[in-house]
This record gives structure tokens, C-alpha cells and sequence, in this order.
């Protein structure tokens, strides 16, 4: 299984995803499910990938194979991003399909489900989530982010803490920390982990790392976030019987029998 998220505010986008492909008792294998396409200075996109692996290569294959291919619809001639979304959601579904055929005597799931984002020049940044039949949805402003694979276990410090206010930087923490507690419920979801951020109209990669389970910085967000929750959990507004006076030893559903 997997996990990916990405996030919109006001000031660009922000990728998270993790790269564990097989977690069983003898063998745990990783592939990155990150794929960034820089194929101009006018335009950037990123796909998420959660899903069957040999259909996610194919679609990322033929996605690259058909940059060549100038005539066709592509990413580099899409005018808007609603219709780079519409053309991978169509790659997408012929691929999944085409797995289906090839593999249709085995039961196996070849399905797949993406996250798709970018900006084209002139345009505001957009992220989609592409279904395994290739129709997609938009994030709001309510709901600013976008998760696919095992997302029930980061869920909720997304839902508490981004708005399209949040800075890039908060939200790639956040993003982080959604991944970190994912992990920690989930042995099929695990590092290395990757976060890509995009800054509005930059256009550019730079802001990307790459953190192994050892990483010094995902220990200390890790600690950091440990140790938060348990001083604010030891803060909890207390019961009424735990601030009662001491004083008084009979229970508040005794009655006095000469009453």
C-alpha cells in the first residue's frame, strides 16, 4: 500500500509521498511514487501514484514517450491544466485497461489512483485526484488538500491545521507529520519519504528532500511532534470529580438514609 498527499495554498503546493511498494515478514521493497515533469520554463507537473506499480509505470512510460510526439495531445501542448488532468485521466484508464486484459485469468487488481499537479504559465497552480476510471476532482478552499492510498491515519492534523492561508513551509510540515503517524499505524506505508514544494509562478524544483527512516530532520519532527501531543493531551480539561474537594468522602450517588 501507499500513502500520498498534496496540499494548495495561497502561496503554491506542496507533494508528500511515501515509497514502500511490499512490507511482508521477509522483504520490504521501496519505489518512489514521486514523478516530477520540469519540461519547460513555462510549465510543472507531478504525479502521485497509489496503486499497482506495473500500471503506474506504464502510464508514467507512456506519458514520457509521448513528449516526442508533438502532433498528439501531450503535457507540453495542454493549454490548460483541466486539460493536462483529462489527459492523463484518459492514459490512466487505457492502461489500467489494457492491464486488465493481460492479466484478466490471474484476479489480480491492476487499478490505480493518482494525484496530479502543476502550473501552466498564465494559469493558477491546480491538483487533481484522478479516479482508477480517469475522472478527477479539484481540491477547495475548505478542503485544500488531496489524499490517496492509506489516508484514514493522517487525516486529522490535516483537517485541524491547513487552511489556503497556511505558509508552503507549514504545510510541508504538516504534510510530514501526516505521513509520520500514517506510518506509524500502518507497516505498509513507510520511508523513504518524499516532499517536493512549489512555489506560485516559480516554476522550479529546488525545494525538494528526500528523508530516509534515519534522516535527522524526520527524528526531530518525529520527537517534536511525540512530545507535543503528550503535554497538551496532560493538559486536557480535567472531570469534575477530579477537581472535587478531597474533603468529602461520600459519592455523589449516595443518599443520606434519614433524608
Amino acid at each position: 500500500m501507499t500513502y500520498c498527499v498534496a496540499i494548495s495554498t495561497n502561496e503554491g503546493l506542496v507533494f508528500c509521498s511515501d515509497s514502500r511498494t511490499n512490507a511482508g515478514p521477509d522483504m520490504i521493497s521501496t519505489y518512489s511514487k514521486m514523478h516530477l515533469f520540469n519540461l519547460s520554463p513555462e510549465r510543472i507537473f507531478v504525479v502521485l501514484s497509489a496503486g499497482n506499480l506495473a500500471t503506474t509505470q506504464a502510464i508514467i512510460s507512456r506519458i514520457e514517450h509521448e513528449h516526442d510526439e508533438p502532433d498528439s495531445l501531450n503535457l507540453l501542448n495542454c493549454k490548460k491544466m483541466t486539460d493536462a488532468a483529462r489527459y492523463i485521466g484518459l492514459i490512466s484508464r487505457e492502461e489500467q485497461a489494457h492491464a486488465t486484459s493481460a492479466t484478466s485469468s490471474s484476479n489480480v487488481d491492476t487499478s490505480c489512483t493518482l494525484i496530479f499537479g502543476g502550473q501552466i504559465k498564465g494559469q493558477p497552480p491546480a491538483l487533481f485526484m484522478i479516479y482508477p476510471a480517469g475522472n478527477f476532482i479539484t481540491h477547495s478552499d475548505e478542503n485544500p488538500f488531496l489524499q490517496i492510498g492509506e489516508n484514514k491515519y493522517g487525516k486529522p492534523i490535516l483537517d485541524r491545521i491547513l487552511t489556503p492561508e497556511t505558509s508552503l513551509e507549514d504545510a510541508a510540515r504538516c504534510a510530514i507529520v501526516s505521513m509520520d503517524s500514517t506510518i506509524k499505524s500502518n507497516a505498509t506505508v513507510g520511508p523513504p519519504i518524499e516532499v517536493l514544494v512549489y512555489e506560485n509562478d516559480s516554476f522550479e524544483n529546488d525545494h525538494y528532500i528526500r528523508l530516509e527512516e534515519d534522516d535527522q530532520y524526520l527524528r526531530d519532527i518525529r520527537q517534536s511532534w511525540n512530545e507535543a501531543l503528550k503535554l497538551s493531551f496532560a493538559e486536557l480539561p480535567k472531570f469534575d470529580w477530579e477537581t472535587r474537594s478531597h474533603n468529602t468522602n461520600v459519592h455523589p450517588l449516595t443518599h443520606d438514609i434519614n433524608n
